[in-house]
Formats: structure tokens, sequence, C-alpha cells
């Protein structure tokens, strides 16, 4: 299993922070917030990732990470790998995944949105990932801001509508899915959105098509931290946890 992480994009939300350097690399109380991606998916097992950013930023991240020394793999105690892709554009996420195509090779994977912060331990679900593909849920008060997901009583998604305006559960999918190696033939001619982009939804209905498309529902606090308000809700969660600790 490999990872990928995405953090490109403009961070429109987040201007004038973003007009210096990447959302990503924003502060979360004592640490940008990609090394949280960075641990969680360390916590879980994965220690070979491909960070996918902009040409415009990507030597920001190569200046914090280098190529993963201050991360050790808790499979072998050596320095994870961490190797780099482009994306030339905001086209989506799911071209951000096609993007690593050759670096996954025949590998399942785990796509991580580089601005998420989850608390749960994700490391049981991808040790035990056979095949399809898995979505982590979080039940929110706002569902109408994200793709919500319908499920059955299996845990198995019947649906995910993006952003509905009468959203039918409030169960937000997040920024972290599993996805076995034939993701990337389910990317084989897809279209362009109306926004212009290569979605993920569309491999996700994919799966849903297949009926493997299974889901976890997360327990513990998560972040998607892409506005100023969650920026500083997600900073004082950190701090309050270090505090304690």
């Amino acid at each position: 299993m490999k990872g990928v992480i995405l953090a490109g994009g403009d961070g429109t939300r987040l201007h004038p922070l973003t007009l210096v350097t990447n959302k990503h690399l924003l502060p979360v109380y004592n640490k940008p917030i990609i090394y949280y991606a960075i641990e969680k998916l360390v916590e879980a097992g994965i220690d070979r990732i491909m960070l996918v950013t902009s040409p415009r930023q990507v030597e920001h991240f190569v200046n914090l990470l280098g190529s993963g020394q201050n991360f050790i793999s808790k499979n072998n105690g050596k320095q994870i790998q961490i190797v780099y892709g482009i994306q030339n554009g905001p086209s989506g996420i799911a071209e951000g995944l096609w993007i690593a195509k050759d670096y996954i090779g025949n590998d399942n994977c785990v796509l991580y949105l580089g601005d998420n912060i989850l608390e749960d331990d994700i490391g049981e679900h991808i040790a035990n990932f056979k095949e399809g593909a898995t979505v982590f849920l979080k039940a929110v008060k706002d569902p109408h801001r994200f793709g919500v997901a319908a499920v059955n009583a299996t845990g198995h998604v019947l649906k995910i509508e993006e952003k509905p305006k009468s959203p039918k559960s409030n169960l937000a999918v997040t920024g972290v899915y599993i996805y076995d190696n034939s993701v990337f033939r389910k990317m084989v001619g897809q279209p362009v959105s109306e926004r212009g982009e290569y979605e993920i939804t569309y491999i996700n209905n994919k799966y849903i098509e297949e009926g493997k498309l299974k889901s976890v529902l997360l327990k513990k606090a998560w972040f998607d931290a892409g506005t100023p308000d969650s920026l500083i809700e997600a900073g004082n969660f950190m701090k309050n946890k270090f505090l304690e600790s």
C-alpha cells in the first residue's frame, strides 16, 4: 500500500495568507497542516508517499520535507520515502491521483487530501483492506457544505451527493480514501465535470455501481482546514491536546 497526498490548489478561501505560500504549509498550532497528513499515514503503516502539488510551490514542500528524513517508518525503523508529483492546474482530485499512477504501480493506495486533519486511527482499516474502495465519513452539523453519503446497514455506500441543498443524511465524506488498483482503470475515459475538473465522486460512483464502496464512520475529531474559521478551530484543538499531554 502506498500513499498519495494532494497538496495543490490556490487556497482562495484563505487569501491573503495563501498568496505567500501553499495552504498546506500554514500552521495548525505548532506544525504545518501537511505534517498531520504525513503523520497519520505513517502511523497507519504507510511509508512510501507521493505528495502532489503545484509547480509554483513544490520547492516550498521540498525545503520543508526533503525526502522524508524527519519521519520514521514503523515497519523498518528507517526514514519514510517522500517523492513529488506536479499538478499543473486545479483540474480535480481524480487527476491528482492519476498523476501518481506510475508511482503506485500494481499496489493499492490511500488518497489523502492534505488539508484534512483527523484523530481516528485508520491503520486497522488499511491493514484489513482487500478490494474495492473505502471512504471515511463524519457526522456533521452542516452537511450541505460537503459530499454527503447514504449508506446501508452493512456500511456500503449507496449514493454520494455533492453539496446537496437538502441532504438526505448528515454523513460528510472526508478527504481520506482507500482504493484498490482498479481505480486507475475506472479513470480511463472520465469526462470533465461542469466545473472543468476530474471529480473523485465520479470514481466513487464507479465503485458504488459495483457494490464495492464501503464506509467507515469516524468517531473522533475531524477538521477540513481550508477556511480561516476551520484553521483556527483546528489550531485551538491541537493546542489543548498538546497542553493536556
